[in-house]
């Protein structure tokens, strides 16, 4: 079939384009093209993170061609300015998301976790970012949030939301079908080039071609070592008792982590449960992606054991849900959206697990950038960009799985220590 834009992924950034696109122009045609259903990927498994969040930090987007330091912000700002809109979008389509902007606590528990929270600041500071975007809490400010075993300390910012990740895509899907745009599940695409896409079911002749695929990208015939594929696993809680919260804290769902080095994120669901997910499951070699590496029932006890490390209350309390899947990393970490006119190509995606709001400010600017408008979004200094090709294997998977064991060695070194982990200053040039 032949239409005008033809995006391949049904994900936040797939849809989210689709969406905007057909809300600026109804009579653009739009197909999105999905191998499973709409949300099957991270968009539908993800924490429930919706933040202002960048992958990369202010002085790599300042580094960047056409970048500095008031470009560097005017991301920033776009950032901050997503999560509203996200927020804006799911009221105005009725979609249930179980939204709640309580903002973000990142815990520091230890000496050397609170040194990282300081310097964050300090760095914000730098920045001109005040403490209405970013600020430093004591143990009683701390507290008076979440009563975390250890914490002497954290860093607070109200840009975060908690969502139910799933709601939103599938609602996301509905909206974007009411304007208009065909979303063909099922349908695996096998190849793309310049104003066409081939897939298992025929052959789709478009005008302008969108790569949506985020963690799946190395799937595709020539990019491998475009983005690699690193898996996120998560569990959730039963719902817990009001007498349980009142321990904890997170009264306004304030979404949680702290400062260790291999991440950790969490969040009070609209049901009263903790969803709660970190990294740790291996790079498998040659980028691939398999249904099987979606649970690693090690990884998973080790994920429960660092939540009751947080909150000891919660040691007999059950799991009833655990699921995880691949996210896509770019090899310098930075998110990137593009489109080259000449062969009608666009590209959004290497959100390194940040990509909830993200996505929207990338739907938002491929919309821009497909219709030819000139705006702030397409100004943006990750506009254009282009990540380095990770190296080809062994090298990657020895890279990343060495950086992987080197960074949790590194949290058990500073908890001994109670010093910053020079193994992790070591492990960093192998992944950044």
């Amino acid at each position: 079939m032949d239409v005008d834009v033809a995006v391949v992924g049904a994900g936040y950034t797939g849809l989210w384009t689709a969406y905007y696109l057909a809300e600026a122009d109804p009579t653009l045609s739009i197909a999105v093209l999905e191998s499973e259903v709409a949300g099957f990927g991270a968009s539908g498994r993800n924490g429930g993170w919706c933040s202002a969040l960048f992958p990369a930090e202010l002085p790599a987007l300042a580094a960047l061609p056409g970048g500095g330091r008031s470009a560097a912000l005017a991301q920033h700002a776009a950032m901050r300015g997503t999560i509203d809109e996200v927020a804006r979008v799911a009221a105005a389509e009725g979609i249930d998301a179980h939204l709640a902007k309580g903002g973000m606590i990142r815990l520091a528990r230890g000496p050397a976790q609170l040194a990282r929270a300081r310097a964050e600041v300090d760095e914000a500071r730098h920045w001109g970012r005040g403490s209405d975007d970013l600020d430093l809490l004591d143990a009683p400010a701390t507290a008076r949030l979440v009563r975390a075993a250890g914490a002497s300390g954290a860093v607070y910012t109200p840009d975060c939301a908690a969502i139910h990740p799933a709601r939103l895509v599938r609602g996301l899907a509905r909206a974007a079908e009411r304007r208009g745009v065909r979303i063909h599940e099922r349908t695996r695409v096998t190849g793309l080039g310049p104003r066409e896409v081939r897939t298992d079911r025929g052959t789709v002749r478009a005008e302008t071609v969108v790569r949506a695929t985020e963690g799946y990208t190395s799937l595709l015939p020539g990019q491998r070592r475009t983005s690699i594929p690193v898996y996120s696993l998560v569990v959730a809680t039963e719902p817990l008792p009001q007498a349980t919260w009142d321990e904890i804290g997170l009264a306004r769902r304030e979404t949680f982590s702290d400062f260790r080095h291999l991440i950790v994120y969490g969040q009070r669901t609209a049901d009263d449960r903790i969803v709660f997910g970190g990294r740790g499951a291996p790079y498998h070699a040659g980028s691939r992606v398999e249904a099987s590496y979606d649970r690693d029932e090690s990884v998973f006890t080790r994920i429960r054991s660092a939540l009751v490390d947080l909150f000891p209350l919660l040691r007999d309390v059950r799991v009833t849900h655990t699921w995880g899947g691949p996210l896509g990393v770019p090899r310098d970490w930075c998110a990137s959206v593009r489109l080259d006119r000449a062969t009608g190509l666009a590209w959004a995606g290497g959100y390194v697990g940040d990509g909830v709001a993200t996505t929207n400010l990338a739907g938002r600017t491929l919309r821009d950038l497909v219709l030819g408008h000139d705006t702030e979004l397409t100004r943006l200094p990750w506009v254009n960009h282009r990540s380095p090709r990770w190296e080809p294997e062994p090298l990657r998977w020895l890279g990343v799985n060495a950086a992987r064991l080197a960074f949790t060695a590194a949290d058990r070194e500073e908890t001994i220590t109670r010093r910053p982990s020079l193994l992790a200053r070591a492990a960093a040039p192998l992944v950044s």
